[in-house]
């Protein structure tokens, strides 16, 4: 008999927090200051550029976002030590639930809030969510940002197309699939700030919530 997946390494709810992702790369980039919270890289680059140029005020500002997806990665290992998997609500509902109250809460900033804060609070949730939302039906993933998922997934094609390996072409649905919802995700992103401006961020705790409760419909069935 095939080994039943887990609820939160389902398609469905690794397309929603793709959803979620994209979107909120769109919503910092409009809204809080042209960056892109999700993924550290250019944040790193950036802190090492302006070391260089002995810029420090500048390279400690680009040291916090960095810090606080570190600081993400830390509290996820410490919950999943201490959240108990049988209980009511497993560790990633837990997850998926303080994303959605940290979300709301920033909806509720005005425009004058420094980006930084806003920034900084983004880049921990998606340290969160990419730390605990790790593989889709077995496949590693990310659901925060594209590149190792656009590796993966060409990786993928190549075995399907040359060893004709079924298995693999499954995989690369999948990892192009999750790449299509960010892009999704951001397209939504853009035209809901247009729409509702700093509020915006309320779809995403909508897509968290759902995601949620299709967790626990999966886990209760």
């Amino acid at each position: 008999m095939e080994q039943r997946i887990p609820s939160h390494e389902t398609f469905r709810i690794a397309a929603l927090l793709a959803l979620v992702g994209g979107f909120l790369d769109a919503y910092t980039y409009l809204l809080r200051g042209g960056v892109f919270a999700n993924a550290q890289t250019g944040n790193i680059v950036l802190l090492a550029v302006n070391m260089a140029q002995k810029q420090w005020t500048k390279a400690g500002y680009y040291l916090i976002p960095i810090v606080a997806f570190a600081a993400g990665v830390f509290m996820t290992n410490l919950l999943r030590e201490q959240l108990k998997k049988n209980g009511f609500l497993k560790f990633e509902h837990c997850i998926l639930l303080f994303e959605a109250g940290l979300l709301f809460f920033i909806g509720f900033l005005p425009k004058e809030c420094p980006d930084g804060i806003i920034n900084v609070t983004i880049s921990f949730i998606c340290s969160l969510q990419v730390n605990t939302f790790r593989k889709v039906r077995e496949v590693p993933y990310a659901s925060t940002m594209c590149t190792g998922n656009l590796r993966s997934g060409t990786e993928k094609l190549f075995l399907f197309i040359v060893e004709r390996n079924t298995e693999a072409g499954r995989s690369f649905l999948h990892y192009f699939g999750i790449i299509l919802l960010f892009i999704i995700g951001a397209a939504a992103g853009t035209g809901f700030v247009r729409w509702l401006g700093i509020q915006s961020i309320w779809m995403c705790c909508a897509a968290l919530l759902l995601a949620s409760l299709l967790m626990l419909f999966e886990d209760r069935r």
